[in-house]
């Protein structure tokens, strides 16, 4: 399981980094949680959660960042903030990726929930 979400989040970071985004951090590690991959969007920091399967039993990827890993992002993204000492634009984005058969399908939602 591990390998896989590791799989899924070198494949994230590099489809992130082709739609011009520039990697901050990946595993970002805080006393309370970890962020998969902070990244830069035009000024914009973006936090990243990336969900990784290779089937369906257990729901669409994204459909496992429920409303408490979201309290708990925007939780990291204060921490992240309050550590760096300055404010910055913010946005949470979600990669869904299902990869079955050698096949890798990567769905991008921005902006995937509220501040």
């Amino acid at each position: 399981m591990k390998l896989l979400g590791s799989k899924g989040e070198d494949l994230a970071a590099g489809f992130l980094k082709e739609k011009g985004y520039r990697i901050i951090s990946r595993n970002y590690k805080t006393p309370i949680g970890e962020v998969d991959i902070i990244a830069e969007d035009k000024g914009t920091i973006v936090f990243v959660e990336v969900k990784t399967r290779t089937n369906d039993s257990y729901g669409y990827p994204f459909e496992a960042v429920d409303a408490r890993k979201q309290r708990k992002l925007k939780n990291l993204a204060l921490f992240y903030m309050k550590q760096k000492k300055k404010e910055f634009a913010v946005r949470f984005d979600v990669l869904s990726i299902h990869i079955s058969n050698g096949q890798k399908e990567v769905e991008h939602i921005m902006d995937a929930f509220e501040v």
